[in-house]
């Protein structure tokens, strides 16, 4: 695909198979699934979810700005929890840390996860 360029930064952890951190494509980024990990060691930081959502944003904040962009141009973003009913509020509360309004699009999820509490993606319009 024409205007395809996979990003990548040190600042959030490597990829642990076969995909990107994130590819720009034309006017937006999306990124992986990123969790709470530490990226030198690749170790999980922290146990509450306060702290892994703090972390696992903060790695999403390096991706973007390896691409260039800031967190006022995500457009949309998808968020899993291992426990959607007892973690949300404490994603929530840290999320906000993060984003201010217009707040992105979001999607929030139950899911499998293995070894963490969060995992979150992204998309960012990188176009004036």
């Amino acid at each position: 695909m024409k205007g395809k360029t996979a990003v990548r930064t040190d600042g959030a952890p490597a990829p642990g198979g076969v995909y990107s951190q994130a590819v720009r494509a034309g006017e937006f980024l999306y990124t992986a699934g990123v969790g709470p990990l530490d990226p030198a060691s690749r170790e999980v930081v922290g146990k509450s979810i306060e702290d892994q959502t703090r972390q696992t944003l903060s790695n999403l904040m390096a991706i973007l700005t390896a691409a260039g962009a800031t967190e006022a141009q995500v457009v949309k973003t998808t968020v899993h929890l291992q426990n959607l009913a007892r973690d949300f509020a404490g994603m929530n509360d840290v999320y906000r840390e993060f984003f201010k309004e217009p707040y992105p699009v979001r999607t929030t999820v139950g899911s499998t996860l293995h070894g963490f509490l969060v995992e979150i993606d992204l998309v960012a319009f990188l176009g004036g």
